[in-house]
């Protein structure tokens, strides 16, 4: 365990989101103890992780759980916080031979019930599309896409009307189950104010940004809906859901942690709808224009077909159905 330490020392913490400031680490006996500064305005609140590589900054493991202090969720800005590690609980993380550290902060929407909890997806590679579903699921194709935070749950009616001052949806007195009924352009103007009251900057994924995550990310074990191969595991379709949506995070989450991506509402995307390229892309962002914007996921009312992680849809930025809701992404 002598070594163990050693080789944490000579390695520096590693930055990624860069409203943290002036990180210092020191030992005290079995534990690392992280101090840091937490800039912001009043009102945001974020999710707070420690996270560990052994190899320098190449793969990240984490976020670390065997951590107290100023961590997890709800952490208000401010300076001199402290996330204390105790070492010898995660030993098992620290076999390689060029251990570095980073914490990273993501933005928390206060104002909405409770917070909008967003997790992080690491980035990388991995192939978008299927060859066996529908034709526009084809060419299956390389895509690259740099880390990002998307929400855990579908944005709620509680979410919605804490910003709008109205509710819009179909199947209301529920706060907890998904907004609806409203259309891309309605999640354009819901945006726009959400990032003035919290100074944040999310938008909605991109739609490579939206299968990645569905898929698990750089943890996926290849379901074919997100979270699991059984369906009544994972989603709220038209076999199970009363023909009606349901509180979010009621279900299984797939490998990120993230909930209901397969069923209970449709979710846009901010991609133009149109056919894909066979060539490999980064960070793609679709079409520059189009008649209809891309829609994910399946929806209460949706079949198993419609439900998998690679499926696609697609509409007119004016539509509204008690199908159709959303989710968000910020990027660290």
């Amino acid at each position: 365990m002598k070594y163990i330490f050693i080789v944490l020392f000579l390695f520096p913490l590693c930055l990624r989101a860069q409203q943290i400031t002036n990180v210092s680490a020191m030992q005290d006996g079995k534990n690392i103890i992280v101090s840091y500064d937490l800039p912001g305005k009043q009102g945001q609140t974020f999710t707070v992780s420690l996270f560990v590589s052994e190899n320098g900054g190449s793969t990240w493991q984490g976020p670390l759980n065997s951590v107290t202090g100023d961590k997890g969720q709800g952490i208000n800005p401010g300076t001199g916080k402290r996330i204390i590690w105790n070492v010898l609980q995660d030993r098992d993380k620290l076999q390689g031979s060029a251990i570095a550290f980073k914490i990273r902060a993501s933005y928390a929407a206060s104002g909405a019930s409770g917070s909008i909890e967003m997790v992080y997806v690491e980035g990388g590679t991995f192939q978008m599309g299927s060859n066996d579903g529908e034709a526009d699921e084809k060419p299956v194709h390389s895509v690259t896409l740099n880390s990002f935070n998307i929400g855990k749950y579908e944005v709620t009616q509680k979410q919605w009307q804490d910003v709008m001052g109205s509710n819009p949806s179909n199947f209301t007195g529920c706060n907890n189950c998904p907004v609806e009924k409203v259309s891309w352009n309605d999640v354009q103007d819901f945006i726009q104010r959400l990032n003035t009251k919290t100074g944040s900057n999310y938008r909605l994924p991109t739609e490579a940004e939206w299968e990645y995550a569905a898929r698990g990310g750089n943890k996926s074990r290849g379901y074919k809906y997100s979270g699991g191969d059984d369906i009544e595991a994972v989603a709220w379709y038209n076999d199970n859901s009363g023909s009606k949506t349901h509180t979010v995070g009621q279900k299984q989450a797939n490998e990120l942690g993230i909930y209901d991506m397969s069923g209970n509402v449709w979710e846009w995307c901010s991609d133009w709808y149109g056919n894909y390229s066979s060539n490999s892309q980064n960070n793609p962002k679709g079409y520059s224009s189009g008649s209809g914007r891309v829609s994910r996921g399946g929806g209460w009312s949706s079949g198993a077909q419609g439900c998998r992680a690679s499926n696609r849809g697609g509409g007119g930025p004016g539509n509204r159905g008690s199908y159709l809701g959303f989710r968000l992404v910020v990027v660290p």
